[in-house]
């Protein structure tokens, strides 16, 4: 074999990526393995700018994908925590109805519940007001006493020295170009030869992919998710995690209250329609020509207004001015004021996967596959939280024997 040959090749060094490369290890320590990545180090992005919520799998129906593998991966993602000296605090949340039309979803979410073997209730008045002091109390609420918060940072920064240490080998600035022909992939440093390659690209999933001849009909489309911070002395109103009840058939959970492992709190995120895959700020990170395509996704999506996409687009931009986002806030939390939230540069980007075809966000996990290769194209949350149970599964749907 070749120094630019590897048994196994994953494109993307997220938490996807970095997982998947754990399991192969695991079952293949012979193996040579090899992880490639645009940036210079791991998790730059969707892995490294979330909130390290870990979720306790209450928002997904038993016939999920994300079902199967969100509880026993935060189980995992825990184990993984207390082994390397990760901080991690099983905190709790709680979710609040603040409409009639809630109603209906938390019966929902508690079948959820009860058919995943979560553990998560419904809690009068009284039992929220302990628990959460300031928040607002709702028509009904539910409490996830399983929902934990996690140093994602510290997490990717010890998986990648892990694997480095067992003989991983990164390929840092090596961005995915094309693939040239079958087990051989061109990238910006030159060629790179794979018996197997698993595409965990996030963001870029579909651009691989489509190199392969797969995601004909997909395509994903970024959505910003920006916070404002509670200021020090506000930070008594949230005591853990306070969320919506979420329209479950939009993939955004609303905004949310959370304190995070350092103890900060943040409010949000927004899920504002981007025009770019790694627009962070205003215009930061917009390309003209990724721009356009994503543009025009994105106007066909508002002019057929599938599962209401108009209107959330409306709400969600309007989030940009800070009044509607406060209000967003009060929701929830009905004590807090404009003073109260300071800036953050704080902002992620969800690569969400469009069926182009019928013309739909896709809200569970996608997987594709050649004879040599596997596509994850839709590794959204609970990505983070499922990445040890989710890398198990990505590599069981593979051909590797």
């Amino acid at each position: 074999m070749t120094e630019n040959s590897y048994d196994y090749l994953i494109v993307g060094a997220g938490i996807v990526g970095l997982t998947v490369a754990h399991e192969l290890k695991t079952r293949f320590p012979s193996a040579k393995i090899g992880v490639m990545d645009k940036e210079a180090n791991s998790g730059l992005h969707a892995s490294g700018r979330n909130s390290g919520v870990l979720h306790s799998g209450i928002y997904y129906s038993s016939d999920t994908l994300k079902a199967k593998v969100c509880a026993v991966g935060a189980k995992r993602m825990t184990a993984f925590a207390q082994e390397h000296g990760i901080p991690c605090s099983k905190s709790g949340k709680v979710i609040i109805a603040t409409s009639e039309k809630d109603l209906p979803t938390v019966e929902r979410l508690l079948r959820n519940a009860d058919d995943n073997g979560i553990r998560a209730w419904r809690i009068d008045e009284k039992e929220l007001h302990e628990i959460e002091p300031y928040a607002v109390p709702g028509l009904a609420a539910i409490y996830s006493p399983d929902t934990a918060v996690i140093d994602s940072r510290a997490v990717i920064n010890r998986l990648t020295a892990l694997l480095e240490q067992q003989g991983v080998q990164f390929l840092w600035r090596h961005g995915f170009r094309e693939l040239r022909r079958s087990g051989e992939v061109v990238t910006d440093q030159g060629k790179l030869s794979f018996g197997y390659l698993f595409n965990c690209a996030g963001a870029y999933a579909d651009v691989v992919a489509k190199s392969f001849g797969l995601a004909g009909d997909y395509a994903l489309v970024p959505f910003k998710g920006i916070y404002w911070k509670l200021r020090p002395e506000a930070e008594h109103l949230v005591r853990a995690n306070i969320y919506p009840v979420p329209d479950i058939e939009l993939p955004f959970l609303g905004v949310h209250l959370t304190r995070v492992i350092s103890g900060d709190v943040y409010v949000g995120p927004t899920a504002i329609p981007a025009l770019g895959r790694e627009n962070y700020g205003l215009i930061q990170g917009i390309r003209p020509r990724e721009a356009i395509d994503v543009g025009y996704r994105l106007a066909r999506m508002y002019l057929g207004n599938r599962y209401n996409f108009r209107r959330m687009a409306h709400l969600e931009l309007a989030k940009y001015m800070k009044h509607n986002f406060v209000l967003a806030a009060q929701r929830l939390l009905p004590s807090i004021t404009s003073e109260d939230m300071i800036p953050t540069p704080k902002a992620g980007i969800r690569p969400q996967l469009v069926n182009l075809r019928e013309g739909k966000l896709e809200m569970d996990y996608i997987f594709q596959h050649t004879d040599h290769s596997t596509h994850v194209l839709n590794a959204i949350s609970p990505a983070f939280t499922s990445s040890f149970a989710f890398a198990e599964m990505i590599v069981n749907s593979s051909n590797v024997v």
